[in-house]
């Protein structure tokens, strides 16, 4: 890792916490898969509720935001930087990696990665927002790994909000899972990538629509095992003390506090409005 040498400088960046950012509650998904399996590590975790959502916004414009978000994850002491945005994770690693030297991982290689690896027919689903399907970043990712995989990318714009509003198990979620997985289906993928941290809480309905011929590959368990492997290879994991995650966002912590806690299955007590940029 650049900047980090020796025994000691690694002792101390075991103990700074874990950075991620997003542009709301999305990426809790991915705070709750790396508490999973690294249960040692403290993490600090901001939302950019206030100008939520990225997907509508410009290259230039993500881009910025994403700074601003990192510079203050940052200015925290964290030691790594997860941007568990899929749009951010599109547009702006290239800059955040350049600025930092820090590790910095987003979502969109590691389910690629896992979606390739899974894959026997070499056929692969990818459902996402309309902006991340239609940017075509996982086909470009997946092929990048093998290109003799046919991609196959479905935007499913209902599953974000019926994910806010708690919908994850009704039949009304069904019917819309049904109609946008249909044409995937068709095409006889074995392979599909949740393309959205939104789309983990809705992957019990995507695994029983798609049956258990097709694997289900979550980018947020797939982004949480790449960061173990990043830290494990820095000499950096820290496998001690009393880990805590610290919440942060640009606008209405309360209502992230009540939303989060059910993406997490867990209480958040207490959350930090803050200003970045």
């Amino acid at each position: 890792m650049r900047g980090q040498t020796g025994s000691r400088s690694n002792g101390i960046m075991r103990k700074r916490p874990i950075g991620i950012f997003d542009s709301g509650l999305g990426g809790l998904t991915v705070l709750k898969e790396i508490r999973k399996i690294l249960p040692g590590e403290d993490i600090i975790y901001f939302g950019d509720t206030a100008r939520v959502p990225y997907g509508a916004k410009s290259r230039d414009t993500v881009i910025k935001f994403s700074v601003q978000n990192a510079d203050f994850l940052v200015g925290l002491g964290v030691k790594m930087i997860v941007a568990a945005c899929n749009t951010s994770s599109s547009f702006s690693l290239p800059t955040l990696r350049r600025r930092y030297n820090i590790p910095v991982v987003g979502v969109i290689g590691p389910g690629a990665k896992g979606a390739a690896g899974a894959t026997r027919k070499l056929k692969v689903g990818v459902i996402g927002t309309k902006a991340t399907i239609s940017s075509d970043i996982y086909k470009k990712e997946i092929k990048k790994i093998n290109p003799k995989i046919d991609v196959i990318g479905a935007s499913c714009p209902l599953f974000v909000p019926l994910v806010e509003e708690g919908w994850l198990n009704t039949d009304v979620t069904e019917v819309i899972a049904r109609r946008y997985l249909a044409p995937l289906k068709q095409k006889g993928i074995d392979s599909i990538v949740l393309g959205c941290t939104h789309y983990p809480l809705l992957k019990p309905v995507i695994s029983r629509i798609f049956g258990k011929n097709v694997s289900v590959i979550d980018s947020a368990s797939q982004t949480a095992k790449a960061v173990k492997k990043i830290l494990d290879n820095n000499g950096i994991s820290n496998n001690s003390g009393q880990a805590r995650c610290r919440f942060y966002v640009s606008d209405e912590p309360e209502l992230f506090r009540k939303i989060g806690s059910r993406f997490l299955g867990s209480r958040i007590n207490s959350v930090k409005r803050v200003e970045v940029g």
